[in-house]
């Protein structure tokens, strides 16, 4: 056994990697709170989409039969125009051969621009009772409306019976209606209707509160007096029948511009406006009606009967915060509008594409597994010779020792050179003490300054004296037989590198068990499927063997990405060396212990794997060897490894959105059948691997938690990719635990 050790004397300073961590530490921490930041901005979109849509906050109780003791008679009994002002409630009427031609339940991007037309043909104003939600999402319909001259009321933000709401909820219906209308059209209104009102003797005990607190606000509550009953789709006749007012009185007459199918009524409107006409009767809006009967002139350009003023009576120009918090609510909805439906569009896509994946996945596994396992198969003469084993090791005290231990009882002949990367815990001094204790004189322990993890692997490489190399992690054992295994397929001269099956050791806990869900379904599933598409994108660090001199050829473990594993297995390919997976080749490494180690792991893996396609993205164009990796294993890796991961958790989020607030049942049985689906891939992977399958009642959990923080994981990659940030090898606190394969199990 040989060493090399640094000269001793004064403590010394702080490493160039643990500078560069603390460093990135401190940059980290922003990046992390954007991420979150997203994900909050995220539900925040879906929850005003859904709010805008009554799917949140939405209230379908509507109030009948309550006594109206309480109300005044001359209220009950009045006209459909209540005013409160002077604090006293007062009803107007209509005047006689009047029509006060009013729409509830807009706008509507289909009919209320039909509705809009009929009226500027004839030239009828009319008022329209807009619900806030849809306000907010077409402005455009509301400021086209307003402009033509027709006046506009409150109908509440979600169309909700105000009779069952709390004061703070009815103030909030209506200032968010208000906002919604400042922002789409630059007014206020005065005028309110409630949500399935009618007549003035339909004011009851629960809802007159509500009128009255409203008109101490100075607004003014309209009702009708005649109904087309246009909603229930009678007939274009009936319509125009039921619209009609008894005895050439005044009235307020009710038609809807939205809320449903509306063909009847744009078929009525014309028929009905030349009736009323015919019978000598005029249109105004409620503003109008309440002049003529109060004998106060109109405003200029607003007089009864014509269009052509932008501010009526009612409205009120909005100025100031009002207008601003307006146009920011509009603006908000109208990204929530885009958002949802993107979001939508792109998670069926992305559903496609995942269920597309497992199908491939267990085709070419399959296929992979069979052609492997065949008694016959061979890749060449029985590869014999020594190699090399290279261990880069930093600060690996509890783990150093059993990796030394597990190579010490391998089947193949082997060197081993541990790298030690500048370790401050005796790692060097616990590797040559557990060589000396075990009697292996096959062990060289070779210590530099610290440079990181790729520097340690190309140290070993050229210090290695056999044409094979293999490297593994400091915290990783073998069994008796990996090496064996892993260097077969070098008996074909075109694989210059090979993968082999990474397991968790650490699997009693719940990250550990969940982790080794992910190891045996995503890792080794995808490796044969890349095998036999050949196109593997990584060769693990805690297991992979090499030629020598391929490595040579790429240049050895670049510095250029945190994912050296990645880089040089692509690397690899664009030089025309085949790398194939040996699932029998086994190795056993500790996974992280906790959260934030994983984060830090997972968060290094995902930001190095972007870095290395980056890298090598001219492969795209190239051709042979490198361009086959390029337009078969990038864009799979990009699609399965970078997109899919980011929209997937987003299933879960639109699960939760769609069963509290849509169809609870669809919706969980829809999430039952992925998770069925991704359940049968993952027992598949487990009876290759002739893995327990009582690992895979912790699935559910996994898919619940696991999967979101590796979201914010890549999503904080990405911000740290776009960000141009750069981190350096980041050691995990190693425990020790998984001590020999067996103990694994």
């Amino acid at each position: 056994m040989t060493t090399t050790t640094p000269t001793r004397g004064r403590r010394r300073a702080p490493s160039r990697m643990e500078r560069a961590a603390g460093k990135a530490a401190a940059l980290q921490r922003p990046r992390v709170v954007l991420a979150l930041l997203l994900l909050l901005a995220l539900v925040c979109v879906m929850l005003l989409d859904g709010y805008l849509r009554a799917e949140v906050g939405g209230d379908q109780r509507v109030r009948t039969g309550a006594s109206s003791s309480d109300v005044p008679d001359d209220v009950l009994d009045g006209g459909p125009i209540v005013t409160f002002r002077g604090g006293q409630a007062t009803t107007v009427s209509v005047p006689d051969k009047t029509i006060a031609l009013t729409f509830d339940d807009g706008p509507d991007p289909t009919w209320t621009p039909q509705v809009l037309a009929i009226l500027e043909k004839y030239d009828v104003p009319a008022t329209f009772f807009l619900v806030g939600s849809m306000v907010s999402r077409y402005p455009s319909v509301v400021r086209d409306m307003v402009d033509q001259g027709h006046e506009v009321g409150i109908h509440t933000f979600t169309h909700v019976d105000l009779s069952y709401q709390s004061e703070a909820r009815v103030r909030r219906e209506m200032e968010q209606t208000q906002l919604a209308l400042a922002g789409a059209a630059g007014i206020t209104t005065t005028l309110f209707r409630a949500p399935y009102s009618s007549q003035t003797d339909a004011i009851d005990n629960y809802s007159w509160p509500v009128y009255e607190k409203l008109g101490q606000d100075g607004y003014t509550s309209v009702f009708v007096d005649t109904d087309s009953d246009d909603w229930k789709r009678p007939g274009v006749s009936k319509i125009v029948q039921w619209a009609t007012p008894k005895k050439n009185k005044g009235a307020s007459v009710l038609f809807h511009d939205a809320g449903g199918e509306r063909t009847q009524t744009i078929e009525a409107l014309p028929r009905y406006i030349e009736k009323m006409r015919a019978k000598g009767y005029t249109f105004t809006t409620i503003s109008g009606a309440l002049e003529k009967q109060q004998g106060q002139q109109a405003p200029a350009g607003a007089a009864p009967g014509t269009g052509g003023s932008r501010l009526q009576a009612a409205h009120r120009e909005a100025t100031g915060a009002i207008l601003y918090e307006g146009k920011a609510l509009v603006a908000a909805v109208a990204v929530a509008e885009w958002a949802v439906p993107t979001l939508s569009v792109g998670l069926l896509v992305v559903g496609v594409a995942v269920m597309g994946r497992f199908g491939m996945m267990l085709l070419l596994a399959r296929r992979h597994h069979r052609l492997r396992n065949r008694r016959r198969f061979s890749w060449g003469p029985e590869v014999t010779r020594p190699v090399t084993v290279i261990v880069p090791a930093y600060n690996e005290k509890e783990c150093i020792a059993n990796t030394l231990d597990s190579l010490s009882r391998s089947t193949h002949p082997i060197e081993i050179i541990v790298v030690d990367d500048g370790s401050t815990d005796g790692t060097s001094d616990i590797a040559r003490e557990a060589a000396r204790a075990l009697g292996m004189t096959n062990v060289r322990v070779i210590r530099q300054e610290n440079a990181g993890k790729p520097a340690a692997l190309n140290n070993g490489v050229r210090s290695a004296r056999h044409d094979i190399v293999v490297m593994m992690d400091g915290d990783t054992v073998f069994e008796p037989d990996t090496v064996r295994q892993l260097v077969q397929p070098f008996a074909d001269p075109e694989v210059g590198a090979v993968a082999g099956n990474a397991k968790v050791g650490n699997r009693t806990t719940v990250i550990g068990a969940w982790q080794h869900i992910e190891y045996v379904m995503g890792f080794n599933l995808d490796r044969r499927m890349y095998d036999l598409l050949r196109c593997m994108p990584t060769i693990p660090g805690a297991i992979g063997a090499f030629r020598r001199e391929a490595v040579l050829q790429v240049g050895g473990m670049s510095e250029d990405t945190l994912a050296e594993d990645t880089d040089i297995t692509i690397a690899m390919h664009r030089e025309g060396w085949r790398v194939v997976y040996q699932e029998h080749a086994r190795a056993w490494t500790e996974a992280p212990g906790s959260l934030k180690q994983l984060w830090s792991q997972r968060y290094r893996w995902s930001y190095g794997t972007m870095q290395a396609l980056w890298k090598h993205r001219k492969s795209l164009t190239d051709k042979g060897p490198s361009g086959r990796f390029g337009r078969v294993g990038m864009p799979l890796v990009v699609l399965f490894q970078i997109v899919t991961p980011v929209f997937a958790p987003l299933i879960d989020v639109f699960t939760a959105y769609s069963m509290i607030f849509i169809d609870f049942k669809a919706a969980l049985l829809a999430w039952l059948a992925v998770l069925g689906v991704q359940l049968v891939c993952a027992a598949y992977a487990f009876r290759l691997d002739r893995e327990k399958y009582r690992y895979l009642l912790m699935m559910p959990l996994q898919q619940l938690a696991y999967r979101q923080m590796m979201y914010l994981v890549l999503i904080h990659s990405c911000v740290t990719a776009l960000t141009g940030g750069r981190l350096r090898w980041q050691k995990l606190k190693r425990t020790g635990e998984v001590g020999t394969p067996a103990g694994a199990g």
